[in-house]
C-alpha cells in the first residue's frame, strides 16, 4: 500500500489545500496524518488561513482514505467534527515484512526493534535517519 504521510496541519486551510492537491497527484491509496490536525495550540502562532472548520470539511471528504494518530494539540472536541478516528496515540502498520510504528512524536517512550520504521511529526523538522537498528522518519 502506498501511503501519503503528513503532520501538523494545525487548522491551516492553506496548507490543507496544498496537502490535498499533492495527495490527489501522488497516487497514494491512503493518507496517514500524524497528529495536530485542527488546533494550533497555545504556544504556536495562528497558522496561515487558520480555519479548522474548513480543514475538517476538506479532510472529511476523504475520510474513507485517512488514517490518523492523535497529536498533543488534538482533543475529543476535534474528533466530534472529523469522520475518521484521531484518538489513537499509536498505530502499527504491518505489510507482512515491514513494521511501521506511527505516532505524533511528543511522547518519547516508544520501544523500537531492529528493522522497524518510526514515523512521527511534532517537531515540524523533516528528518530521515537510521538510529539504533530502526529508521526514524519525521514528516516535518
Amino acid at each position: 500500500m502506498k501511503l501519503f504521510i503528513a503532520s501538523d496541519i494545525h487548522g491551516s486551510a492553506y496548507y490543507t489545500d496544498l496537502l490535498l492537491d499533492r495527495y490527489r497527484h501522488s497516487e497514494s491509496e491512503r493518507m496517514l496524518l500524524l497528529g495536530d490536525i485542527l488546533y494550533h495550540g497555545p504556544r504556536n502562532d495562528l497558522p496561515r488561513d487558520y480555519n479548522p472548520r474548513r480543514v475538517a470539511a476538506s479532510l472529511n471528504s476523504l475520510s474513507d482514505r485517512v488514517i490518523a494518530v492523535r497529536g498533543n494539540c488534538d482533543a475529543e472536541v476535534d474528533q466530534m467534527v472529523l469522520n475518521f478516528d484521531i484518538m489513537s496515540e499509536r498505530l502499527i502498520l504491518f505489510n507482512g515484512q515491514l513494521v511501521i510504528r506511527a505516532v505524533h512524536g511528543h511522547k518519547p517512550d516508544m520501544q523500537m526493534y531492529n528493522g522497524e520504521v518510526l514515523l512521527c511529526g511534532h517537531t515540524h523538522v523533516p528528518a530521515h535517519e537510521e538510529r539504533s537498528g530502526y529508521t526514524y522518519i519525521n514528516s516535518g
